[in-house]
């Protein structure tokens, strides 16, 4: 465990924060379109729930772009991606 001033012990580093942070986004991604799934089968198009559960699903994934955006621009995640060519 690391500490920093001011704040005490941090239970993992940021790095990994990070990445359970958009693995639990994910997961919530994903069970929004299989719920979605669900009801179009069981309503038959019927009722307005799936899609709520598609604007939830459309709602977390803008929502997990800004917060990745949001974490480059601050420092906390960089860039390492496919190197391009000159």
């Amino acid at each position: 465990m690391e500490t920093m001033p001011g704040r005490g012990i941090i239970p993992f580093p940021l790095e990994t924060s990070m990445r359970i942070f958009v693995l639990l986004a994910f997961i919530g991604i994903l069970a929004s379109l299989v719920s979605a799934g669900v009801y179009l089968m069981k309503d038959r198009g019927q009722n307005s729930r799936m899609a709520y559960a598609l604007t939830v699903r459309i709602g977390l994934s803008i929502l997990l772009f800004l917060f990745l955006l949001l974490s480059w621009r601050l420092g906390w995640i960089e860039a390492t991606g496919i190197p391009v060519p000159a």
